[in-house]
């Protein structure tokens, strides 16, 4: 199972992001979204995710505001920012770029 130091550098960045661009939602979410989504193959640490969320955050890609979760608990709820949207689609193109040029490496001919 792949672990946030197994990934790609910058990818969890741009994971969350992707996440988060589907509707907002509180931190413990996105890492049931991201394991959800990855077929359980990422697990994401609070000590990873919290504080990329806030990285996020103070760059102005996520705005968070407090609401009560599904369970009642007040929670932090992050969204996109307009910038965010922008990054997120750049990640998107710089990614695809990468991912093939690598494939094109480990595929063998």
């Amino acid at each position: 199972m792949s672990r946030p130091a197994d990934l790609v550098q910058g990818t969890l960045d741009a994971l969350i992001l992707q996440t988060i661009s589907l509707e907002p939602m509180h931190g413990l979410a996105v890492a049931q979204r991201l394991r959800a989504k990855s077929a359980d193959v990422l697990h994401v640490s609070r000590g990873s995710l919290y504080p990329a969320l806030h990285k996020l955050e103070h760059q102005g890609l996520l705005r968070a505001e407090w609401r009560l979760s599904e369970s009642g608990k007040r929670a932090k709820y992050y969204s996109l920012t307009r910038a965010g949207a922008r990054h997120l689609a750049r990640e998107q193109k710089d990614w695809e770029r990468l991912s093939s040029a690598i494939s094109m490496i480990l595929k063998p001919t």
